[in-house]
């Protein structure tokens, strides 16, 4: 699937987005961060998870995002049982080195875990199907008591990247206080397992077909950062899960750039030349 060229969006001003000044300094370094888009199939076709972030969190309060987060160091231990495409392969999909490719997706597993209670792992050749002994982890990864590769030590867990396909390389734009390098991954929910939205980042949680989430966001029902929305217009193509997984995708490096316009905000994506 091509991305367009060009995509510009118009969005109102308001707290949840804090535009620096140039005359600020430089803009903010991005952290490494990982997102998953987790995916199911339902009777009207593909649905994706969706949480509404709690108000007043530094970034994207308020807003309907995929579950994810940023990178802790522990997700870089090399020590963690892995299965699937090694981390010479997504560091090739990502444009980056072997460590923090690793890094990128231990998060994007520990990230599902603790935000949707969804965990992509179990051994070589199974999945994980009921995740209920390991409620108490799955708080103690939220807290950062324990690290992914610590818990699934302990547990007798293996990782399963091959759960995980790479979908797309987003960058917060330089006018933005707070600026993430992040990752997106594309998973289809197990068999098994449930999604919710038992964390405290979430307000609300929930299962919605891609193009229905996209409406609630034209008519003011809900408010999407621009990279979600552009991924639910994608997403809103397909009618299975496994469809989105074997679509090849071409990674390409995206910053929006945020210019004010009155009272809105107007983001464009400029594509051509990331």
């Amino acid at each position: 699937m091509e991305r367009p060229r060009e995509f510009v969006f118009d969005i109102p001003a308001r707290p949840g987005i804090a535009i620096r000044d140039n005359a600020d300094g430089p803009p903010a370094t991005p952290k490494d961060a990982a997102t998953v888009i987790l995916l199911r199939d339902a009777s009207e076709g593909v649905e994706v998870f969706l949480q509404h972030r709690v108000m007043g969190m530094a970034f994207a309060g308020g807003m309907t995002v995929f579950p994810g987060g940023g990178v802790d160091p522990r997700d870089a231990d090399a020590s963690v049982a892995w299965a699937g495409p090694p981390p010479s392969w997504w560091a090739e999909q990502f444009t980056c080195d072997e460590s923090l490719a690793r890094a990128l997706v231990c998060a994007a597993v520990r990230e599902t875990f603790e935000e949707s209670g969804v965990l992509l792992a179990g051994t070589e050749d199974s999945v994980v199907a009921d995740v209920t002994p390991y409620h108490e982890a799955r708080k103690a990864l939220e807290s950062r008591e324990i690290s992914l590769a610590g818990f699934l030590a302990d547990a007798g867990l293996t990782l399963r990247a091959d759960l995980l396909h790479p979908y797309a390389h987003w960058v917060t734009p330089p006018q933005e206080q707070r600026r993430y390098d992040t990752r997106f991954f594309v998973a289809k929910l197990p068999e098994g397992q449930r999604a919710d939205g038992a964390t405290s980042e979430a307000a609300a949680a929930g299962w919605q077909p891609p193009a229905e989430a996209v409406a609630d966001a034209r008519e003011g029902r809900r408010a999407l950062m621009p990279p979600t929305w552009l991924t639910l217009v994608e997403l809103a193509e397909f009618s299975q899960a496994d469809a989105v997984l074997a679509e090849p995708r071409e990674i390409v490096k995206t910053v929006p750039t945020l210019v004010r316009d009155g009272e809105n905000i107007r983001v464009v994506l400029d594509t051509s030349e990331s």
